[in-house]
């Protein structure tokens, strides 16, 4: 059930209240697709990586790099074994031949629409308690921090 903060919204305990909601509602969607990641033997991060590079295929490294927000010797592990897996694939690019770009294979995506379809199972569900006002409201939060 919905409770509303006070009208002092900007207060320690409002705040406080809203970085535990966060933490559980990401905790929630980790145990989502926790035995997806369990069975696949990946992790978090792999997680992160499939669908961003999903959702922005032929992306350079360095364009993940600063959307994940990661250091490129962190994802290279990551990507170098996404690839190895054969759930990614490394194109040149066709201008500067130095990139790398990165799209999912069919497996990958196969993978990726797995993880997704688990979350957003979870996410849906809340959205629909919480009615489109409150949704707006959220993604402006989202915004906001991003």
């Amino acid at each position: 059930m919905a409770s509303f903060p006070s009208a002092l919204f900007l207060r320690e305990p409002e705040v406080r209240r809203g970085l535990e909601l966060m933490f559980a509602g990401q905790a929630e969607l980790a145990r989502a697709v926790e035995p997806i990641l369990a069975g696949a033997k990946l992790g978090r991060a792999h997680q992160r990586a499939l669908y961003f590079i999903g959702r922005h295929a032929d992306s350079t490294v360095g364009a993940l790099l600063t959307r994940l927000g990661v250091t490129k010797q962190s994802f290279n592990r990551t990507l170098n074994e996404l690839v190895e897996r054969g759930l990614v694939e490394v194109r040149v690019g066709r201008d500067d031949r130095r990139q790398r770009l990165l799209r999912l294979t069919d497996s990958g995506r196969a993978l990726e629409a797995e993880l997704f379809e688990a979350m957003r199972a979870r996410l849906a569900s809340a959205y629909a308690q919480a009615g489109q006002q409150a949704v707006g409201g959220f993604w402006a939060v989202l915004e906001g921090l991003a």
